[in-house]
């Protein structure tokens, strides 16, 4: 069977009305527009693309117009936007690519090689070519390279009607990128921004009204090397549909769109998720990731892992005779520290989710510590009672039991204790706290926990003593 140039893609469910394979045997654009409006789901046409060998792939984007194939690339996912923008011949790709959305644009040509994109930038009219070989100059990361860079600007020094006939001169950027019309930005001679009006207060107010009247001058907003994270979260933060990037003497560059900020925001944390359980992003999405791929973004930190839990068999090892003199010890090991695992893997979820969203920062760092540990001392308590039942329950000695159940206590405090302050320091110190993942938190707590155990069975078990 030919192998799709879209491996990795999801095989389609439920067979549509029309589905592509046949649309191509028909063999007609009519067929093949049908086909889009039967077919208006984006995993949907996703799942059918997978489907597709490369002669097919092929046969699809000359079949498809220009208008039929932006609207295509706009509701699939990036990865298998940029397969398709890749299979298809220079000319039509260019054609595409100069009717796209500038971010849109940007965002899959930065997924290419750079001979890759220099050959479809070839296609594409000079001044478009222009604008999206600035935005692929930007870092990944920064909020510049993901930035609409056509804002809608005008003289901060005209009346509400002359600016009103300058956004009609911007009327073809409007069409273009739709989503950048909420507001109008007003602006010095030199380019520097000055202040931001709403388009619908711009057209309701009087025409002989100034412009920098009816401006809001403290205006939100970031310069271009700003963290794309960063930024994002300022936006929703201000719950603003546009937020303007300046360069480093205040002059606009373009604005970052809710929408754009939206999605930033979902690869953001989708990213934490995955760190969270320790294992690198994959960058792609799942269905689309090779076994090796898989392989490679998690060997890594479970070969980590492996290395930092050596350390409680040494832990063991050092208190080998302790064990020896009293067996029963070692039932409880793999209890006592699961119970701290799951208790600072807990804690990392829910503060790193709340650092994420703003709500906690390193200055809150002690009242963290005070909730976590007063709510730890509730749990300790809950769990110190399980424990004693469950060493009754195994037919221990009472010091066992007691033993059992102050380890318990104590470790939970201690998971608790580093649980909430690992993460705020990580992010004062710039590293992503969502390396604090569970499976890291555990390792940690499973060493010190044990510690934590023996030396309080050297105090309470008789058995112990001298040892």
């Amino acid at each position: 069977m030919p192998t799709s140039r879209f491996s990795g893609a999801p095989s389609a469910g439920t067979a549509p009305a029309l589905s592509l394979h046949q649309a191509l045997a028909i063999g007609t654009p009519k067929a093949v527009s049908l086909w889009l409006d039967v077919v208006d789901d984006p995993i949907e046409r996703a799942d059918q693309l997978g489907d597709l060998t490369e002669a097919e792939a092929v046969r699809l984007t000359e079949l498809l117009t220009v208008p039929e194939a932006v609207d295509l690339l706009d509701t699939l996912d990036l990865h298998t936007a940029v397969d398709a923008l890749r299979i298809a011949p220079p000319a039509r790709a260019g054609a595409v690519v100069a009717h796209l959305e500038t971010d849109r644009a940007a965002e899959l040509l930065r997924e290419l090689d750079a001979a890759e994109s220099e050959r479809i930038l070839g296609r594409v009219p000079a001044d478009r070519a222009a604008v999206l070989r600035g935005l692929l100059r930007w870092p990944e990361d920064s909020v510049a390279a993901h930035m609409v860079p056509d804002v809608i600007a005008v003289d901060d020094s005209v009346t509400a009607g002359e600016a009103i006939q300058q956004v009609r001169d911007h009327s073809a950027k409007l069409r273009q990128d739709s989503h950048i019309g909420a507001y109008v930005f007003a602006v010095a001679d030199d380019g520097r921004l000055r202040g931001v009006v709403s388009f619908r207060e711009l057209v309701l107010a009087d025409e002989g009204t100034l412009v920098d009247d009816l401006c809001t001058h403290e205006v939100v907003s970031v310069t271009a090397l700003t963290d794309q994270e960063e930024a994002a979260r300022l936006l929703v933060r201000h719950r603003l549909l546009a937020l303007p990037v300046v360069d480093d003497a205040d002059h606009l560059l373009g604005v970052l769109t809710a929408d754009d900020a939206a999605d930033i925001v979902g690869e953001e944390t989708t990213e934490d998720a995955e760190r969270q359980g320790g294992s690198q992003p994959l960058d792609v999405p799942y269905l689309r990731a090779s076994p090796f791929l898989l392989w490679r973004k998690r060997i890594v930190w479970l070969l980590v892992l492996f290395v930092a839990e050596m350390y409680t068999g040494n832990v063991m090892k050092a208190f080998e005779d302790e064990l020896d003199a009293v067996v029963a010890l070692a039932f409880f090991i793999p209890l006592l520290i699961g119970t701290g695992g799951n208790t600072g893997t807990q804690i990392t979820t829910t503060l790193i989710r709340a650092m994420a969203t703003e709500n906690v920062r390193m200055r809150d760092v002690g009242r963290v510590v005070v909730k976590e540990l007063s709510a730890g001392s509730f749990v300790a308590i809950a769990m110190a009672g399980a424990g004693f039942v469950r060493a009754w329950m195994l037919g221990v000695e009472v010091q066992v039991m007691v033993t059992i159940a102050l380890s318990l206590a104590a470790i939970i405090l201690w998971s608790s204790l580093i649980a909430s302050v690992i993460p705020l320091v990580l992010k004062k110190l710039r590293v992503d706290p969502a390396v604090v993942s569970g499976p890291m938190i555990a390792t940690l707590v499973d060493g010190t926990g044990l510690l934590i155990y023996f030396w309080i069975a050297k105090l309470t078990l008789p058995e112990l003593a001298g040892l």
